[in-house]
């Protein structure tokens, strides 16, 4: 086993406790204010479209958005490297039996969750039944939205034993480059354990300078998130200026029954940390609500997952090599809510359209929402292109993602919410079921 030196661990606790009280209650009343008031300025000028062009009301709402632009850039900047740095520490600096038993238990949970995601947002579609309250209005808009830019059908798979091995990186200085976070982390968990099982006096060098490598990251991401306000506050007011109340009023069924489903899974996830993980679900809330705040915002789970590794390190009592592998893990593999907004959207689509969905059409949306979900990365948007897919699967006509286009965006950033607390959550059972207390500090109003 590897012996490493704790030394850069210190000096990232250390860091991290600098970074930490940025999350504290200044920066989080500062991330609220711009959330409110980039609401108040977006209605403002979504009603003032009526005396200005749209040009300028879009063009305003583009310049506004710029520090939110600025910050997600840099963020996405950082994450690649911080996931490679983070995955093979967490992995490289534990113990192989630990690394066992959290990675078996892990993935096992992220499927179990993602199913019952998407059990929760089939049962309320087919309950509230969104798609019998589609106005005719929003029907025809959306015809009206013609050329609407789609994937093309995937090819039909008949090697699955190659499919299977597909994820694998061919080469990971091309996989850096792309960004595709799956296979970076797939790549920085089994080298990770490779330099596990390596004598002690040879692994020091690569767990030093991936320590080093993380820290340089965190620091980073201490600078960025001065931002945060500024950016919270301009993607909101474009998020609000794009929209429009109409559209949001027309889709009021379909947004209320996924709103409703992203609820209930964070209810589960309460009850977790209630009566599994035995801690205070008040003081969760309290840690958890300023990367929350920031995942609302950004749309995007990779982008906040510094801030989540960090909240479930400092503030939530999570044990650092756990934290270092199970969120930036669930940042890839861990979509509850996009799954259950991807069931909720299929089934509403295909109410719109008449069509009847049985036994086999929801086994379908089942497998390829799981599949999807695996696979998908944590970038805004990404629901709309594994939507798609689905529609195809089920013989729902994927022109039909137009009508719920407009509201996407919303309901983008709410998944995403339930998305960064799912990581959250994850990482603290993990820590649970390895037999450690979780010590939770004390919150502060």
């Amino acid at each position: 086993m590897v012996a490493v030196n704790n030394s850069p661990s210190q000096d990232l606790s250390k860091m991290a406790n600098k970074t930490q009280k940025m999350l504290g209650p200044q920066l989080w009343v500062r991330v609220f204010v711009g959330l409110f008031l980039g609401v108040v300025v977006g209605l403002g000028l979504s009603f003032a479209a009526r005396y200005v062009s749209l040009e300028k009301i879009a063009l305003i709402g583009q310049w506004l958005a710029l520090p939110g632009y600025l910050f997600l850039a840099l963020i996405q900047m950082i994450v690649i490297p911080l996931v490679l740095a983070s995955v093979f520490f967490g992995i490289a600096g534990s113990q192989m039996e630990t690394v066992k038993k959290v990675g078996f238990r892990v993935v096992l949970y992220f499927v179990g969750t993602t199913t019952l995601a998407i059990s929760v947002g089939s049962f309320l579609a087919l309950v509230i039944k969104p798609g019998h309250y589609i106005g005719k209005k929003v029907l025809s808009q959306a015809v009206d939205a013609g050329g609407l830019a789609l994937p093309a059908a995937t090819n039909e798979v008949t090697n699955w034993p190659y499919e299977m091995t597909s994820i694998l990186p061919r080469n990971i200085f091309d996989t850096l480059a792309e960004g595709d976070l799956l296979r970076v982390v797939i790549f920085a968990a089994i080298f990770g354990a490779a330099v596990l099982s390596m004598p002690a006096t040879r692994a020091k060098p690569l767990t030093d300078f991936a320590a080093s490598l993380q820290e340089g990251c965190m620091v980073l991401v201490s600078w960025v998130m001065k931002l945060a306000p500024l950016a919270v506050f301009g993607l909101l007011a474009q998020v609000v200026i794009s929209l429009g109340v109409e559209a949001i009023a027309g889709m009021a069924a379909y947004m209320g029954t996924v709103l409703l489903g992203l609820l209930t899974m964070y209810g589960v996830y309460l009850l977790i940390l209630k009566f599994i993980c035995d801690v205070s679900v008040i003081d969760f809330m309290k840690h958890a609500r300023p990367v929350q705040l920031l995942a609302f915002s950004t749309s995007s789970s990779a982008a906040v997952m510094p801030i989540t590794m960090q909240a479930a390190e400092e503030s939530l009592g999570v044990s650092p090599n756990i934290a270092r592998m199970v969120v930036p893990l669930g940042a890839t593999i861990n979509m509850d809510g996009t799954a259950l907004y991807q069931a909720v959207a299929a089934i509403f689509l295909a109410q719109v359209y008449g069509v009847e969905l049985g036994v086999h059409e929801f086994g379908l949306i089942m497998l390829t929402t799981v599949g999807a979900s695996v696979g998908a990365p944590g970038t805004p948007g990404v629901g709309i292109v594994v939507l798609s897919s689905i529609l195809l699967s089920i013989g729902v006509p994927a022109e039909g993602i137009a009508i719920i286009l407009g509201v996407d965006r919303i309901l983008d950033m709410c998944r995403t919410t339930l998305n960064v607390s799912g990581d959250m959550v994850a990482s603290m059972l993990m820590h649970k079921f390895m037999g450690k207390k979780l010590d939770i500090i004390e919150a502060e109003e």
